[in-house]
């Protein structure tokens, strides 16, 4: 397992223990759908069902960056991750109220060059709308962490270091200009990351970087999460808590 460290790592904070990362969930869309080829969309009646799941186990829903912090100091404990793909507009809609409900936080990764458009990169899959600009400084003013999700929602493995940079230090600088605020977390569209795109997560100045399943890479620029969907009831989250407790 690779760890990536960022320049001046002697002034930064240690890599975190890859072997005991907290437990992060990646969902994307909560909404009522009759269409889901990609299974990106969990209910909203389905997704209060899992929060309090997550609630009765003692277990409080956190934004990443928030885990992260927890993790390297030791205060994780009781604390999960929700991450949120995409940035669809029914994060503020359907999942933002259920969030404040339990006292959750989350971060949600947006495609800053698509704020307001829709998800054309999902070709079969129904056409969602995407937060406009205005929804993602309300997001962030109740607290939730908003993230890059590049800058098209470009597959970064193999790109050229031009295209490389638009995606990774050009959607930093879109959503901070627009949120007044510091992007600490960047998200790798469709998990597709290789040396170079972990290397520029690293190196641009992100705390963090999110994959699904980081492969070789490891530690805080490529971080595991465990998928979320709509079929995900008390027993199937129940067996992926313990298999991602006996895995690590």
């Amino acid at each position: 397992m690779r760890l990536v460290r960022p320049r001046n790592s002697s002034e930064s904070a240690p890599d975190l223990d890859a072997a005991r990362l907290p437990w992060t969930l990646m969902y994307h869309s909560v909404t009522s759908a009759t269409e889901d080829p990609y299974l990106i969309t969990v209910d909203p009646a389905r997704f209060r069902r899992q929060l309090r799941w997550l609630s009765a186990r003692g277990l409080r829903g956190v934004s990443v960056g928030e885990l992260m912090r927890s993790h390297r100091n030791g205060t994780a404990a009781g604390k999960v991750g929700l991450s949120f793909d995409d940035g669809y507009r029914d994060f503020v809609e359907e999942a933002l109220p259920a969030l404040a409900e339990y006292d959750f936080t989350a971060t949600v990764y947006v495609v800053a060059g698509r704020l307001g458009g829709y998800n054309d990169w999902d070709e079969q899959g129904p056409r969602k709308p995407l937060m406009t600009a205005a929804q993602v400084r309300e997001a962030a003013a109740e607290g939730v962490e908003i993230g890059s999700h590049g800058l098209t929602h470009r597959r970064l493995a193999g790109l050229g270091a031009r295209e490389l940079a638009a995606q990774v230090a050009d959607s930093r600088h879109v959503l901070e200009d627009l949120t007044g605020r510091s992007v600490e977390g960047f998200c790798y569209p469709y998990g597709s990351l290789d040396d170079a795109a972990v290397e520029a997560v690293a190196h641009t100045g992100y705390g963090y970087g999110c994959a699904v399943s980081p492969g070789v890479h490891g530690g805080e620029f490529a971080l595991p999460r465990c998928y979320v969907g709509d079929r995900d009831g008390p027993l199937h989250l129940t067996a992926k808590l313990v298999r991602d407790r006996w895995l690590r």
